[in-house]
């Protein structure tokens, strides 16, 4: 069977305990902007990086786990971006080099624990 044509991921959806706590983190920590409000979901669709995808952040006060989300940035904006969410009071682990990808990572989370990274190919 032939590979389909999937060109990358488009939008992923984040659950998170409430909306006001996390829209500050995504919308002025990590710069997302604002794409369509659904109060009677309770979703908030973000842009990411202009044309790069949505995030949707689902309010949802049950129990769920914690999950993973990766970030694409340039390898040259990997110290910058470091400096800047230490600047806003993220706390920051890395840059990480992964020599079997490879990538520069920075780690971080979210106000409900998701662990983030911002991950940087790097040309060899």
């Amino acid at each position: 069977m032939a590979a389909l044509p999937i060109r990358g991921l488009f939008e992923v959806a984040i659950r998170v305990k409430s909306l006001a706590r996390a829209e500050p983190f995504y919308r002025e920590i990590l710069g997302f902007e604002e794409g369509i409000r659904d109060e009677k979901r309770k979703w908030l669709f973000l842009r990411v990086g202009g044309e790069a995808g949505m995030v949707v952040l689902q309010e949802d006060a049950g129990n769920w786990p914690t999950q993973h989300f990766a970030f694409a940035v340039a390898e040259k904006d990997v110290e910058a971006a470091a400096a800047a969410l230490r600047e806003r009071g993220v706390a920051v682990q890395g840059p990480v080099f992964h020599e079997w990808m490879p990538a520069v990572s920075l780690y971080f989370a979210d106000p409900d624990g998701h662990d983030l990274e911002l991950c940087a190919p790097v040309r060899k």
